[in-house]
């Protein structure tokens, strides 16, 4: 098809050229909306022209392939109906190798709830389109992903998380392939959740289950006695080994590491945890309960991964049969109240229960020493 490029099909946004051109009525049908604006991602205006020209040769070969395809055939009756996937041809990598791709470059050293988490939540979008080629998803089946979810029950919390991980395959094959395609899952609205401040469990609360945990003396009940007076995630404390506790230390102590069965949430994570009060007795219990294993609790962990998932739906069930507000992680809020209460200062709370540092300085010299975080930890100790 001969035609004259015409000027008005560039335009600038800032300094940068962009090329627009409105999709034909006869193949608008084939398009998510009327027109296509591409950036030129050059501030030229001759290499703008150039680039554009190339664009609309190649849109107006793709257009005359779309129109032929229209054309009343005979026997068109017999025809198959096209899948959604065959209604576009594209050669761009497919979502579930997108998926693949993600797991091999971003998984390394991760536990397997990062793959398991990331198939799930990718399959929600093969499960309702189908595995096609990613730059053929549009924003608005974004939103239909999204109603879907909502209308399935879920939270807008988990809708966000899964949000998450999708936009992060997106954005990995977009940019490890140089393609000239947008990310349809980055602006999809997602209503805010108004959810209450997670409060913490009272001190007489943690005294009273403290006292039935240690009744009982089973693995599960030591578990919450021991994070009950560390602050510890409780991933953390399912991951431990015998080689990361040391209890006959003149300030006995954890030293959290990652492992290949258990990662650690951020940098900070990585820390030393003075055992005192019940999280010494747990410890100290646990250890003669246990067989020759390194692995420390043996009913949610072992040498391959880390059942926290269960462990939190487990153990959340029988604290809030107990404590209306109990959930594991609010133990990690009331650590933060009872160490406030007892004048320890928030550089060192923060290094003791493994938050993110709030400043340059903090990152400076090896932190407080074990003996300095023990004395602080007996502040929290029941008279």
């Amino acid at each position: 098809m001969v035609y004259k490029f015409k000027r008005h099909y560039i335009f600038k946004r800032g300094e940068t050229y962009y090329f627009s051109k409105q999709v034909p009525k006869d193949v608008r049908g084939h398009y998510c909306r009327s027109r296509m604006v591409i950036c030129l991602k050059t501030q030229s205006e001759s290499l703008a022209i150039k680039s554009a020209s190339s664009f609309l040769s190649k849109l107006e070969e793709y257009w005359a392939h779309l129109r032929l395809t229209t054309i009343n055939l005979p026997a068109s009756h017999l025809l198959r109906a096209p899948t959604q996937s065959q209604r576009v041809i594209s050669d761009t990598i497919k979502l579930s190798e997108a998926m693949e791709q993600y797991c091999r470059l971003k998984g390394a050293g991760k536990a397997d709830t990062f793959f398991s988490s990331t198939s799930r939540n990718i399959n929600e979008v093969i499960k309702m389109f189908g595995d096609l080629p990613i730059d053929q998803y549009s924003s608005q089946d974004a939103g239909k992903l999204r109603d879907g979810l909502m209308d399935r029950g879920l939270t807008t919390s988990s809708v966000k998380r899964i949000f998450s991980t999708i936009r992060a395959v997106f954005n990995l094959s977009i940019n490890e392939r140089g393609l000239n395609c947008t990310n349809p899952f980055t602006r999809t609205f997602l209503p805010s959740e108004e959810s209450g401040k997670r409060a913490p469990i009272s001190l007489i609360d943690i005294k009273r289950i403290q006292d039935e945990c240690f009744k009982i003396k089973d693995e599960k009940r030591l578990i919450i006695a021991l994070i009950s007076d560390t602050g510890m995630r409780l991933s953390e404390a399912l991951g431990l080994s015998w080689d990361d506790v040391s209890i006959d230390h003149t300030y006995p102590h954890i030293k959290l590491k990652p492992h290949p069965w258990r990662s650690l949430k951020t940098a900070s994570s990585s820390r030393v945890v003075p055992l005192v009060g019940a999280s010494y007795k747990a410890i100290n219990l646990i250890k003669k309960q246990q067989d020759k294993s390194n692995i420390v609790f043996k009913l949610y962990c072992n040498i391959d991964r880390c059942k926290s998932n269960s462990a939190s739906a487990t153990l959340n069930k029988w604290l809030k049969s107990r404590v209306s507000n109990g959930v594991m992680h609010s133990f990690r809020h009331s650590m933060r109240d009872r160490l406030r209460n007892a004048d320890v200062n928030p550089e060192l709370i923060d290094e003791i229960c493994g938050w993110s540092q709030q400043s340059v300085g903090q990152r400076y010299g090896n932190g407080y020493s074990l003996k300095h975080k023990y004395g602080s930890m007996l502040g929290i100790i029941f008279k």
